[in-house]
C-alpha cells in the first residue's frame, strides 16, 4: 500500500530549474481519498502534473513510454527498481522525508487493531523488526528473489484476509510465481504466531485496497501515512473515513525514480 508526500518532490524540481513551459510530470499510487484532478487543484500554482495510478506495473511502463517524468516511491522500491532495471536511476529529495508504515483496517475492528499494536511494540522491543528490516531490506541483494515465507497455522477457526498489492517491492512485494514473499509478508507471519490468528494473503490492486477492505473482501491491507502536515496536504489525504491505521512498524525515505 504506497503514500508519497509530494509537495516538496515538487519543490525540489522547481528548484533545479523548471519553468512554466516544462512541465514535470510525477506518477504515483493513487490517494484514496482525493482525486487526481483535485489534487493537481491543490497544487496548481507548480508546474508540475501529478498522474495517478492503480499499480505499479502501469506507472513503470509510463516512465519507460516517456509518458511520466518521475515515479515518486520510496528509497527501498527505488534500490529493488534500479537493480533490475538499469536505465533506471533514483533520486533523493532534500530535504529529505520520511513516510511511516502500518497496517489498516475497518473501524469496527477495534480489538483487532488492538492485536496487532501489541505484536508490533513487542516486535519492536524485542528486535524482531530491526532482524527482518536487516534481513529483507538493509542487507538484502535485489536482484534476488526472497524466499517463501510460511505463514503459521493454527486450529482454530480465526481466519484474518490480509491484501497484498505487490506494488512496492521489496516491501509490499509477490514473487514470480505468484507467492507473497519480502518483508511484508515476514512481518505479517510474525504477527500471526504472536496473535495465534491464521492469515489468508489475498492479492489485490492498489487502487482498490480501500474499497476491498470497505466490502469485507479483505480485513488488513498494508499502508502508508504520510507526515499531518496540513500546509502541504489536506487532513487524512491518504486515509479514508472508516479506515484506522496501527502503530507504525517501519519508515523509509521518498525518492524519484526516473530514467537514466
Amino acid at each position: 500500500m504506497n503514500k508519497f508526500l509530494v509537495l516538496i518532490c515538487a519543490a525540489c524540481l522547481l528548484i533545479g530549474g523548471c519553468g512554466s513551459d516544462n512541465v514535470q510530470r510525477i506518477g504515483m499510487i493513487r490517494y484514496e481519498n482525493v482525486t487526481e484532478e483535485a489534487f493537481n487543484k491543490q497544487h496548481e500554482n507548480l508546474d508540475v502534473e501529478y498522474i495517478f495510478f492503480d499499480n505499479m506495473v502501469s506507472m513503470l511502463s509510463a516512465l519507460k513510454s516517456g509518458q511520466i517524468d518521475y515515479m515518486s516511491t520510496y528509497e527501498a522500491v527505488a534500490k529493488y527498481l534500479v537493480k533490475n532495471h538499469s536505465d533506471f536511476e533514483y533520486e533523493p529529495l532534500s530535504p529529505e522525508l520520511t513516510d511511516v508504515f502500518c497496517c489498516a483496517m475497518r473501524e469496527e475492528d477495534i480489538a483487532l487493531k488492538k492485536e496487532f499494536d501489541e505484536a508490533i511494540l513487542r516486535m519492536t522491543q524485542d528486535g524482531t523488526l530491526t532482524k527482518l528490516v536487516r534481513k529483507y531490506i538493509a542487507e538484502f541483494y535485489f536482484d534476488q528473489t526472497p524466499e517463501i515465507i510460511e505463514m503459521p497455522k493454527f486450529y482454530n477457526n480465526s481466519i484474518v484476509k490480509v491484501g497484498v498489492t505487490g506494488d512496492l517491492p521489496m516491501l509490499d512485494y509477490i514473487r514470480p510465481d505468484g507467492v507473497p514473499a519480502g518483508f511484508n509478508t515476514a512481518v505479517l507471519a510474525e504477527i500471526s504466531r504472536l496473535i495465534g490468528k491464521n492469515f489468508v494473503i489475498v492479492q489485490i490492486d492498489s487502487g482498490a485496497r480501500a474499497a476491498a477492505l470497505a466490502s469485507g473482501n479483505i480485513d488488513v491491507v498494508f499502508w502508508a501515512v504520510v507526515p499531518q502536515t496540513e500546509e502541504v496536504l489536506q487532513h487524512n489525504v491518504d486515509k479514508p473515513d472508516g479506515v484506522i491505521l496501527t502503530e507504525p512498524y517501519f519508515s523509509d525515505k521518498n525518492v524519484h525514480v526516473k530514467l537514466r
